[in-house]
């Protein structure tokens, strides 16, 4: 007997975006960003459909949670029943959510005036910090709908990717400085701050 599908919608800090959560697994062991319709195509079925919708900026699927992030013209008001309702007839409908993930995006190894970037080199901290984050930072940051990935560790510098609700969100720098900075200072001395690229 196939269990009914419900979704449900749940603010994040991010006031751009929503979480909207399944009772099911959407994708197991990943995530995904597309931020805008032409990224999906070939790749997600499901986020192609989505940036149909006339405000949706961004689409960031995870393990049961879709965060979709919409424009400024309109409130969530309007749109949140529309989106729930649509996202639970696709999800019921068992249509294609994922039929090829996206090949990562390479670190761009060139600024915009064209001069080579940094390459990091791996560091013996690198293990510790990626445990740290994943048991302690993680299940937070998906509690809000987004994600964090390790990038680095350089000079005392950790640089995480932060995606979905979190990349943009006002409170994210709080979060950077607050939270994830001071856990991982006080686990790994060598850590002196940490820094975040948006995905």
């Amino acid at each position: 007997m196939n269990v009914p599908v419900t979704i449900y919608a749940e603010m994040t800090p991010n006031p751009a975006t929503m979480k909207f959560v399944a009772n099911k697994h959407i994708l197991i062991d990943a995530t995904v960003n597309f931020f805008n319709r032409q990224e999906t195509i070939g790749y997600s079925p499901l986020a192609e459909e989505l940036f149909n919708f006339p405000f949706v900026q961004g689409v960031f699927i995870s393990a049961n949670f879709v965060t979709i992030t919409k424009s400024d013209a309109v409130s969530w008001d309007f749109v949140l029943m529309e989106l729930r309702e649509f996202l639970k007839d696709w999800l019921t409908e068992g249509k294609d959510i994922i039929i090829r993930m996206p090949e990562p995006k390479p670190v761009e190894t060139k600024s915009e005036d064209n001069k080579p970037q940094k390459v990091y080199e791996p560091s013996e901290y690198d293990q510790a910090i990626v445990d740290l984050l994943d048991e302690y930072i993680r299940p937070a940051v998906e509690g809000d709908g987004g994600a964090i990935d390790f990038r680095s560790f350089e000079d005392g510098v950790v640089t995480v990717l932060l995606k979905g609700a979190c990349a943009g969100c006002p409170s994210s720098t709080a979060t950077l400085k607050g939270g994830i900075e001071m856990l991982l200072k006080e686990h790994i001395p060598a850590v002196t701050s940490v820094v975040a690229e948006n995905a």
